[in-house]
């Protein structure tokens, strides 16, 4: 047997027997394995290096080599224990994300059945070759992609390719070709491998996912605050150096001088506080079953603007179940989610006396049994007594049904199918009706059957009634099946029919129409003379927190978009419901991609594109980013995959995802719940607010004692600090206490702001001037003391050394988010030690000596201690007297959407 190959592929020779193993061992040797082309290791240098080339890391690089230049090693070897910590902590948490990656991977198909040598055998999928002979059956992955040579009843799940979430039959004797990954959910078949590994088309899609390294929106905002620092601290480093030059000092002091205040003005805990912020929010995630595969991931969630997000699987549940019915005498809604026969079939008969709304009596909750007019009795009829039609309905689906539900295997499982998703939606449904699978075939047991195929778009059966009769049911597209040729009806009925089925296909569901009749004998025709029992409106259901993460999103002022390849109809009610699309003009937003080019222009203000194939998603997450939006693109299937690598931030289905979809994301969500998402917004924006409160209290700090150093000799104090003195101050304010306050807690209504914009530095929103404000205090109160305690012949430079750094630390407790709050327990205790460390610099020995400082009096010590408190107080009046700018400055922010709940009042934090 022959078939050809495609465009690309080597003509495959093969027959019934399958290769031969020796046959089978060349094509392996020259094609290599069916595995999808991977990175090599990362080996551990080339990690650590990654680390140390990261812009925080080069910011405590320069510090460090600054430190070396004065000499200081304690100093010194505090900030390269700060690289080594970070450095650490970015590595251990690049390999466990790669090693839970790994884990996941596990969940694909580890095995093929093929044919070799004549016998069927099961071999590892890496080792399936082009040429091989699959066979296949209900629940087989294909491993790599093949041409169909047998098929009988052959459906297949695509949606992790293409996004459908309806199966797609094959047939034999079509150019019919299956695909890598996708799922077999009813039938059997053997096809012929046309291609494995990166030549197969899940191989070309992965291919598509290459890019080049990125900085996130923190890096690239730090990138350019170490930039802004390293020029205005080198000006200012030389003007002190002048004055100091100027007035006679010694030029070895002045240059080590000048040298200890750069130190001070780069914030070099910086890159220790952001390490920790994102570790804590990464240890968070894990809690919340979330995967941070990368540090940063976990801050970029915080600054997203756009959720561009798949619907089958993502949205929605990924499975099949009936929600309407429809009978000449009657409508009904099924309750209950997933295959479970948990709910009820709630009816509204369509008679004006009739008892609307009210739930179909249930015969297995009752006890009573199964009316036997409705089961084994003649096709319904108008006479009917309310109820027996729905009844038959649902027979008539169970019988004319090959598909089967699996109960959980433990208590806290979930019911499963085998088979066809639609056909056990239908079993679920008939037994909320209290209608048993097993009982109904028992009693009329399957004779015949003409299967289902693509033509001719419905199933029939035959089943034995008592007495030698024969019923014939058939089921299928309600364009099959609603005409004359197929039923015996009068055509009104048929036209009201066909009415109500296009209504439900345009609200998004798939519906199937059932027939039946009974005859004496089967006949060469069955699918004739039948008589319409009713329609079934299926859907895949969206999750059921779906709806509150979206609206949380829009809270957040983040905008959704939903991107799926499924049809548009389908797409716009799942939108609709779920609030991505307001019901009212959804279809005006709603932008079909059949084989149509993307209009770039058009994507600000598309909210659901259908039809999308992987590279419409990776255009649409392209143009957003060309916009200037900080894109987080969700998904779980292959055709997800490009879209997830080019988004600034990629979230990926652990459970129901792809090897594909897993390896592009920056987090993957282990239990597949949407919400997660929500909660990593929440935690980056945490992040971010940390970083911005510690620049604050650092930048203010280092303000200040550049400030005192500049203004000290105007007020007739000679050299106000010395340079041992100024590292003491810096390594104590910005250690610990800096480092804590990367934990602190989010504050309520975080998540009820817009995102900062994303060109935003991150020290605007007035956070420049806030910086100034507190500077000014902080370097007045130091100068103040100074100069009293000059005139008086005090000990002025250990008051001020003193006073500097305890006001420091009075900024650091009042930048807490919550005073009250015992989430971070670290920091007061940091705040504490230093203070007694910088108590212990004015009375221990040892470090009067290295410091040069003279011990205080009680009165002196008691002065300086209350005047420190003045740095606290500048801080929460600040916050009193500019809460805008404390919260983070409207002007310049992206609005919150039309039908965004409006923001709450401006928070007392100094999240942007």
């Amino acid at each position: 047997m022959t078939v050809e190959a495609g465009a690309g592929e080597e003509m495959i020779e093969s027959d019934q027997r399958g290769l031969s193993s020796d046959e089978a061992a060349v094509r392996l040797g020259r094609d290599g394995p069916n595995v999808l082309p991977g990175r090599p290791p990362t080996p551990l240098w080339r990690r650590v290096l990654s680390q140390l080339r990261d812009p925080l890391i080069v910011v405590l690089l320069a510090a460090a080599a600054l430190t070396i230049a004065t000499g200081d090693w304690t100093d010194t070897a505090v900030i390269l224990l700060v690289i080594v910590v970070n450095t650490s902590v970015g590595v251990w948490q690049e390999i466990r994300a790669d090693r839970a990656i790994t884990a996941l991977s596990e969940l694909t198909a580890p095995a093929a059945r093929v044919i070799r040598d004549g016998e069927q055998g099961l071999i590892p999928a890496a080792d399936v070759v082009v040429g091989d002979l699959l066979v296949l059956a209900e629940g087989d992955i294909v491993p790599a992609d093949a041409r169909v040579v047998e098929a009988a009843t052959l459906l297949l799940d695509e949606s992790s390719l293409t996004g459908e979430s309806v199966p797609v039959g094959k047939e034999t004797g079509a150019d019919e070709s299956l695909w890598a990954g996708t799922v077999v959910v009813k039938g059997r078949g053997r096809a012929h491998v046309t291609a494995v590994g990166a030549a197969s088309a899940t191989g070309r899609i992965a291919g598509m996912m290459d890019r080049g390294g990125g900085l996130t929106p923190l890096q690239r905002r730090l990138v350019g605050i170490g930039r802004m620092l390293a020029g205005v601290t080198v000006v200012l480093c030389a003007v002190v150096l002048a004055f100091g030059l100027v007035r006679g000092q010694p030029v070895e002091l002045m240059v080590v001088t000048a040298i200890s205040l750069v130190v001070a003005a780069v914030p070099e805990s910086l890159p220790a506080v952001v390490t920790l912020s994102l570790a804590l929010g990464a240890r968070r995630m894990a809690a919340r079953h979330a995967l941070v595969r990368r540090l940063p991931a976990v801050e970029t969630l915080g600054s997203v603007t756009v959720l561009a997000t798949d619907k089958t699987g993502t949205l929605t549940e990924g499975r099949m179940v009936a929600r309407r019915l429809w009978t000449p005498a009657a409508e009904a809604t099924v309750t209950g989610s997933g295959y479970a026969p948990l709910g009820e079939v709630r009816q509204a008969l369509r008679r004006p006396d009739s008892d609307a709304g009210r739930p179909v009596p249930d015969p297995a909750a009752s006890g009573r049994p199964v009316p036997r007019s409705s089961v084994s009795g003649g096709p319904a009829s108008g006479s009917q007594v309310p109820g027996d039609s729905m009844t038959d309905l649902l027979s008539a689906a169970v019988l004319c049904n090959d598909a089967r539900l699996v109960p959980p295997q433990d208590p806290d499982g979930e019911w499963e199918a085998l088979g066809d998703p639609t056909e056990a939606a239908l079993l679920a449904a008939a037994a909320k009706r209290g209608l048993d699978r097993e009982e109904l075939n028992a009693r009329l047991p399957r004779v015949a059957e003409r299967p289902f195929d693509s033509e001719r778009k419905r199933m029939s059966t035959v089943h034995r009634l008592p007495g030698g009769r024969v019923r014939v049911i058939c089921k299928g597209a309600p364009e099959s099946l609603l005409c004359p040729s197929v039923l015996a009806d009068d055509p009104g009925l048929l036209a009201e029919a066909a009415t109500r089925a296009g209504e439900l296909a345009r609200e998004g569901f798939r519906v199937l129409a059932v027939a039946w009749a009974d005859r004496e004998r089967p006949g060469d025709e069955p699918e004739q003379d039948l008589h319409l029992l009713g329609l079934v409106a299926i859907l895949d259901p969206p999750r059921t927190a779906a709806a509150g993460t979206i609206a949380a999103c829009r809270r957040a002022g983040i905008r959704p978009i939903l991107i799926t390849g499924d049809h548009p109809g389908t797409a716009a009610a799942v939108a609709a419901e779920l609030g991505i699309l307001d019901a009212g003009d959804g279809r005006s937003e709603c932008r079909a991609l059949d084989g149509a080019d993307l209009d770039d222009g058009e994507v600000g203000r598309v909210a659901v594109f259908a039809r999308a194939t992987p590279e419409h998603k990776l255009r649409i997450v392209q143009a957003l980013r060309e916009e200037g939006q900080i894109v987080a693109m969700t998904g779980d299937g292959v055709n997800d995959g490009p879209a997830l690598r080019r988004a600034d931030i990629g979230v990926a289905m652990g459970r129901r995802g792809t090897e594909v979809a897993r390896q592009a994301a920056d987090l993957v969500l282990a239990d597949d719940a949407l919400g997660t998402v929500v909660a990593a917004v929440e935690e980056g924006r945490r992040v971010y607010a940390n970083i911005r409160r510690f620049l604050i209290y650092a930048l203010s700090g280092g303000a200040a004692e550049i400030a005192v150093m500049l203004v000290g000799p105007f007020l007739g104090l000679p050299l106000p600090l010395l340079p041992a003195q100024i590292l003491w101050i810096n390594l104590l304010t910005h250690g610990l206490p800096g480092v804590a306050l990367g934990g602190e807690p989010a504050r309520p209504g975080d998540m009820s702001s817009p995102p900062r914009p994303p060109g935003q530095s991150i020290l605007g929103a007035g956070l420049w001037l806030r910086v100034i404000r507190i500077a000014v205090v902080v370097g007045a109160v130091t100068l103040g003391v100074a100069v009293w305690a000059h005139h008086a012949g005090r000990p002025w430079q250990s008051m001020a050394f003193f006073t500097l750094g305890a006001t420091q630390l009075g900024v650091a407790l009042g930048s807490r988010s919550r005073l009250r709050t015992r989430a971070n327990p670290l920091l007061p205790v940091a705040i504490a030690s230093a203070l007694a460390l910088q108590v212990a610099g004015l009375y221990l020995p040892a470090l009067r000596d290295l410091l040069g400082t003279r011990p205080l009096t009680g009165l002196e010590l008691a002065v300086v201690i209350a005047l420190s408190g003045l740095g606290y107080a500048a801080v929460r009046l600040d916050r009193l007297l500019h809460p805008g700018r404390a919260a983070g400055d409207r002007a310049g922010r992206p609005a919150v959407s039309a039908r965004s709940p409006e923001p709450g009042p401006e928070e007392d934090t100094v999240r942007s």
